[in-house]
């Protein structure tokens, strides 16, 4: 039977893109679900129907701009999709967060997210210390607020300004964006109506040139994180 990976899309611009690609190259068949659409984006509070974890092997929650902690979210999807992580978790499905999905999965497993001190936006090395799950280097980055660890978690990679991944039983959290490619990028910058990454002293140009530059490493370097995962946490037992 063919693997099967969920890929819930919290904000309509933050897709799966390279991150699916390379779940699809391991032999999975990928079904996403859009959980705040773009009609939807300046008022991203309400009601959210969760598709049925059961049947998938892996769940992956993406990024967003808004923050996990929001009072209004998390008494809506927010909160939902906190207990439809922890049903799969418990059902022994191996979870992938990314950025908003990495803190959301802190949050969700008893962690806290806060406002960072320092933000970070574009590239930046990352230092592992399980590389053949989390590839050290450059990843790409953008966001505000930082996770703390849940209890029983272990920090496994990091920048100087925010831890970067851990793992807890099945589940993996990224702070970073493995997905990232100069398509999805460019509606990144185009949808930047805060002036985020000028704020930030960046130009746009140059993060589009670093990250096609970055492009031919990129790709194998996402596969490695993928196969880490699946083989080093997605392949741990699932719980009695």
């Amino acid at each position: 039977m063919t693997s099967k990976v969920l890929f819930l899309v919290n904000e309509h611009i933050a897709t799966e893109a390279l991150l699916g690609d390379a779940f699809a190259a391991e032999g999975f068949d990928v079904d996403t679900f859009e959980v705040v659409p773009a009609e939807r984006a300046d008022d991203p509070a309400g009601e959210v129907a969760f598709p049925d974890p059961a049947g998938y092997d892996v769940i992956v929650p993406l990024g967003a701009s808004w923050p996990v902690y929001d009072e209004a979210l998390r008494h809506t999807w927010v909160g939902a999709e906190m207990q439809l992580l922890r049903d799969a978790a418990d059902a022994g499905i191996a979870l992938l967060g990314v950025c908003f999905g990495g803190q959301l999965l802190a949050q969700t497993f008893g962690g806290s997210v806060a406002r960072s001190p320092r933000p970070e936006i574009g590239w930046y090395d990352v230092l592992s210390d399980r590389p053949e799950i989390v590839p050290g280097g450059p990843w790409f980055q953008w966001h505000f607020d930082r996770w703390t660890l849940p209890p029983g978690a272990t920090e496994i990679a990091r920048t100087p300004n925010a831890s970067q991944a851990f793992v807890l039983g099945r589940t993996l959290a990224l702070q970073f964006h493995p997905e990232i490619d100069a398509d999805l990028l460019k509606i990144w910058l185009a949808a930047d109506r805060d002036g985020e990454v000028l704020a930030a002293g960046l130009d746009h140009d140059v993060l589009l040139t670093r990250t096609t530059e970055l492009a031919e490493d990129t790709a194998p370097r996402i596969q490695a994180l993928v196969r880490g995962f699946l083989t080093h946490v997605a392949g741990h037992p699932r719980p009695s």
